[in-house]
């Protein structure tokens, strides 16, 4: 009879000890270690394109930028002993203002990030727009913006926290349109953002759609 394997749980120490020791990245989720995806050229483009716009707006300002090697932790207490439902993550961008608050002397965990910045991939779309942004609302206080970034045509959604704690989704559309992040004071121009991006024809946009589908299902 072929029984089940037990599922490996890591406590977050044990996660950060072999993430700084491996060249490859994870995340963490719930004492689960995830292999990343790897990042598409028009996703590495966007990457860059993006931290050079950020880099040269805040510039000069108290805020500051950082891209995929940074991690974010999104959980309980971070002296909590207990077990907690706990989330460490690479967002392809982030901005903090003042001070960066790290989870310890590694200083490779942010716990203050005011803007978080993915750029969307079929096989973690669901998780981004999901869970992931469930955990970022609920446990980092200091963020104010969360942009989800296309790489299948120019279009941006920007969820901005409001004053009553909830949050707007606006959306930006098209080459020649900006979106304005006001909490730092950035216009993102959608043409400096894609450019030099190839974007995927229809069909090959329905191949990858059912691709992911079928990974989905398994």
């Amino acid at each position: 009879m072929v029984t089940a394997q037990r599922k490996r749980y890591y406590t977050v120490e044990e996660y950060l000890a072999l993430e700084r020791a491996d060249e490859e990245r994870h995340e963490y989720l719930d004492g689960q270690i995830r292999p990343m995806a790897g990042e598409s050229d028009a996703h590495g483009a966007i990457c860059f394109n993006l931290a050079g716009e950020l880099r040269n707006q805040l510039k000069g300002t108290p805020c500051q930028g950082r891209t995929q090697n940074m991690k974010v932790r999104c959980g309980p207490d971070p002296k909590s002993r207990q077990w907690p439902k706990d989330l460490f993550s690479y967002p392809d961008a982030i901005v903090f203002c003042g001070e960066p608050e790290f989870h310890d002397k590694h200083r490779d965990v942010l716990l203050n990030p005011k803007v978080i910045i993915e750029i969307l991939s079929p096989s973690t779309e669901a998780f981004d727009r999901g869970e992931k942004f469930i955990r970022y609302r609920a446990h980092n206080d200091t963020l104010t913006d969360y942009i989800l970034v296309s790489q299948k045509r120019p279009l941006i959604e920007h969820f901005s926290r409001q004053a009553d704690g909830k949050w707007l989704m606006s959306a930006t559309s098209g080459p020649e349109s900006s979106l304005h992040i006001p909490s730092i004071d950035c216009r993102i121009e959608l043409s400096e953002i894609y450019y030099s991006v190839a974007f995927p024809s229809e069909d090959d946009e329905t191949e990858e759609d059912a691709e992911t589908d079928q990974t989905s299902q398994e």
